[in-house]
């Protein structure tokens, strides 16, 4: 039998040898559909991605839970489960070594070489699709409740969701001319700020609570110049709560060469937020919006 080494150098492209290692780890998949003829939904399901978690559990189905990645902390609850790794950084001796029947995994999850493994082995693997609006999260609902075989709860979901999205949306909009700038910070790791463009999780959110992107030049998450921030004006700093360089304190955020004129930093307008709650686009997103808006224009923030 033949191997090579792939790209990364992680993983042996020879699948063979591969699976014939995780087949011990992990029993063939021999659902109730192939030995009766009669269709059973999944029992041990993965969920890779915060958003699909909590679209698991929003649908009810969290009993059937095997395990999930290090990015579904919601419901608090959830992290009791075995923890397969970190999304972007999974590997298939750890996905596979929970036996589950069913992976519903977030559009990105990655490396490549891991997701090749896993999609060969003997597990369904449904990918969800990422979303940056209202219509993409009931999609998200959509897929989930198909796989999981709930559409009448997915029905129900979906109908709960799009009410609370376009009653938050339709309350944060304002005229433009009184929409506040907002810069969205990734990071200040190196006293660099790392910025979000257009066509990010960051962006969409910033515009359904009534804000406007301050950054548009580029698409993406960028490392700007100190000019450039200048230059984008923002009213408002938007961060995540939580994680290494991602929380720099206020002090410190605002004594940036980068943030110190900014109208932002006149004020101390810092908005810091759950990542997940955030940038999941799951369920909560109309708690999200809510939040923001309020944050941004200080009504009951």
């Amino acid at each position: 039998m033949f191997c090579k080494a792939g790209k990364s150098g992680g993983f042996a492209a020879c699948s063979g040898l591969l699976l014939s290692i995780f087949g011990a780890l992990v029993p063939l998949n021999v659902s109730a559909q192939q030995s009766t003829g009669v269709p059973t939904p999944h029992a041990d399901v993965l969920s890779i991605g915060g958003s699909v978690t909590e679209i698991v559990v929003a649908l009810g189905e969290q009993h059937r839970l095997k395990a999930r990645d290090t990015t579904s902390s919601y419901p608090p609850e959830i992290t009791a489960l075995p923890d397969v790794g970190y999304i972007r950084a999974l590997s298939p001796e750890g996905v596979l070594s929970v036996g589950p029947s069913l992976i519903l995994s977030e559009e990105g999850a990655g490396p490549m070489e891991a997701l090749d493994v896993i999609r060969a082995a003997d597990v369904d693997f449904v990918e969800v699709p990422n979303a940056l609006d209202a219509e993409g999260i009931l999609r998200k609902i959509d897929v989930i409740g198909a796989a999981l075989d709930v559409p009448d709860k997915a029905s129900d979901l979906k109908d709960e969701v799009g009410q609370a999205l376009a009653s938050a949306i339709g309350d944060a909009e304002r005229p433009e001319a009184e929409k506040k700038r907002v810069l969205f910070v990734l990071s200040t790791e190196g006293g660099k700020i790392n910025a979000s463009g257009t066509g990010t999780e960051a962006d969409a959110i910033i515009r359904m609570a009534g804000g406007v992107n301050a950054v548009t030049e580029y698409d993406g998450y960028k490392q700007i110049t100190d000019e450039a921030v200048g230059l984008a004006a923002p009213d408002v700093i938007l961060m995540m709560k939580r994680g290494g360089n991602h929380g720099a304190d206020d002090d410190s955020l605002f004594e940036m060469p980068a943030i110190r004129l900014t109208p932002a930093a006149q004020t101390r307008s810092v908005v810091r937020m759950d990542a997940l709650l955030l940038l999941g686009f799951g369920p909560r997103t109309a708690e999200a919006v809510r939040d923001l808006n309020a944050a941004i224009y200080g009504e009951g923030a």
